[in-house]
């Protein structure tokens, strides 16, 4: 399957070879996996298919789908190149929001005593 070189734009994370998979990063805590293979939506047409994350901590693989935003609430199929890059634009635009999992953390890490090791 084909695969555009996102390496060059400004909030590229990582290229997982082994998935076919292109992450980003942006400042709100949000981020995107983009990926074109036999089984993504699209990628028999070399289309992509995108994916928007929650970055949970500062750790580059410490994030987690999220389907709760204006985006999208599942994963969206069948993009171009420039459509691809219209929708990280949209991601980058959002306002940081706390997930569940991240507001867990955030609680839990405000009771534990002073000093103890998680």
């Amino acid at each position: 399957m084909k695969n555009v070189n996102f390496i060059n734009h400004e909030n590229f994370v990582a290229y997982k070879r082994s998935h076919g998979q292109s992450l980003f990063r942006f400042p709100n805590g949000y981020g995107a996996s983009v990926v074109c293979h036999a089984g993504s939506y699209g990628g028999n047409k070399g289309l992509y298919e995108l994916a928007v994350l929650k970055y949970e901590s500062d750790h580059p693989d410490d994030w987690v789908l999220t389907y709760d935003t204006p985006i999208t609430d599942y994963v969206i199929g069948y993009l171009d190149t420039e459509e691809v890059l219209k929708v990280l634009s949209d991601i980058k635009a959002l306002k940081n929001t706390p997930t569940a999992i991240g507001a867990l953390k955030n609680i839990t890490n405000s009771i534990l005593p002073r000093g103890f090791k998680k």
